[in-house]
């Protein structure tokens, strides 16, 4: 489990003017969510923010990397790219975050809805 650092507390303030953010513990860092969506990735002193088609190509542009990690052997991108900084910086960051939250709701929009249960009949 992620240990909560001054660093992901520093993070979690900055995304304060987005609304209710909630940070859960995942993958060695932590999931930054709101309104049922993952905006970002905290992982070490790092903010990633979600990507899909439609904004990947400003991260591309601002030279922001994505986040790449090793499964066995290889290298896998996911679709998070790194924050731009300062994330103190609430005008030049706010754009990015709206564009991650963006494609955090295009990604729930795209889950494909859950069968009910079927029910026990007690």
């Amino acid at each position: 489990m992620a240990r909560r650092t001054p660093e992901v507390d520093r993070i979690e303030t900055a995304l304060t003017n987005l609304g209710p953010v909630t940070l859960r513990p995942m993958f060695g860092g932590w999931g930054v969510f709101l309104d049922g969506g993952m905006l970002g990735l905290v992982l070490g002193e790092a903010l990633y923010l979600k990507t899909d088609e439609r904004n990947r190509g400003e991260y591309v542009r601002a030279g922001l990397e994505p986040f790449v990690y090793t499964r066995m052997g290889e290298p896998v991108t996911l679709s998070f790219h790194r924050a731009p900084e300062p994330l103190e910086d609430w005008d030049m960051l706010e754009p990015w975050l709206q564009g991650a939250y963006d494609a955090a709701q295009r990604a729930v929009a795209r889950r494909r809805p859950r069968r009910p249960r079927p029910s026990r009949g007690m």
